[in-house]
């Protein structure tokens, strides 16, 4: 291990071990290609920097695979411990989602009666009304 300095409170601190430490990715690499790929802005602006320093104050909007995130900066962390420590780093600005109803994968599965293809029985019933009609 390296013997690296704790931040103190007003200093900066790289965005991509911020976002780990704050429990928003799951690795400090993962952060980083977030970070590559333009999917974090810094008080409105693009980084694509992963050693871009954040401060206390700073706002950060984070661009999830499933959802938008919109935090302010504490603090700077110091570990990535548990959840309750990693809250403290962090105040959570994301609006809540939209009141659409989420499906889940079985309701997804089901099709309404009558829409897709027939079944073996609605097959039967069909073409006994096509003979009858004969």
């Amino acid at each position: 291990m390296t013997d690296e300095k704790q931040p103190s409170s007003g200093s900066r601190q790289r965005i991509d071990k911020w976002l780990f430490f704050a429990r928003m990715v799951k690795s400090r690499s993962l952060a980083q290609v977030y970070v590559q790929n333009g999917s974090v802005r810094v008080n409105g602006e693009r980084v694509v920097q992963p050693s871009y320093g954040v401060k206390a104050g700073d706002r950060i909007e984070l661009s999830l695979e499933r959802r938008d995130v919109v935090l302010i900066v504490r603090q700077p962390g110091a570990r990535r411990g548990p959840f309750e420590e990693a809250k403290l780093l962090y105040e959570d600005l994301t609006p809540p989602p939209d009141e659409t109803k989420r499906l889940t994968p079985f309701e997804q599965a089901l099709r309404a009666p009558g829409s897709g293809r027939p079944t073996k029985r609605d097959r039967r019933a069909i073409d006994r009304l096509t003979s009858e009609d004969d």
